[in-house]
């Protein structure tokens, strides 16, 4: 049986992997070895970020909704607790848009948490 070499689809994988390459730094960008580490760093590096992406925006949110309850001259703790106990449920981002946006509502939604929060007997 005679041997196959794989000819076009060889040139087809390299060109294809060197396209995506491209714009990276030194040989990562033209030479094929280095090209095709680079892309399969690249690409679990993009999975990561994906989800690091997520934590981050949250930890926005809630630094965000901190601040503004700090201004208030409450704890964020107390806030999404009372916020939980009287039924409210409005996640970070949305608090913290409204915090933004609409600092007067802002105030009325800390309000409730804050009374919600207090109504509950501490443990002794």
């Amino acid at each position: 049986m005679p041997r196959v070499r794989k000819g076009a689809a060889r040139a087809q994988n390299r060109k294809r992997l060197l396209r995506e390459a491209k714009g990276y730094f030194g040989t990562n960008s033209k030479h094929w070895y280095r090209a095709r580490n680079a892309v399969i760093r690249a690409g679990v590096y993009a999975l990561r970020d994906r989800r690091y992406r997520k934590r981050d925006m949250r930890a926005l949110w809630i630094v965000r909704i901190t601040a503004a309850c700090r201004l208030r001259n409450t704890r964020y703790s107390l806030l999404m607790n009372g916020l939980r106990m009287a039924g409210i449920v409005l996640n970070r981002k949305m608090l913290s848009e409204i915090a933004i946006s609409d600092p007067k509502l802002f105030d009325k939604i800390v309000a409730i948490g804050v009374k919600a929060s207090k109504a509950i007997p501490a443990k002794a």
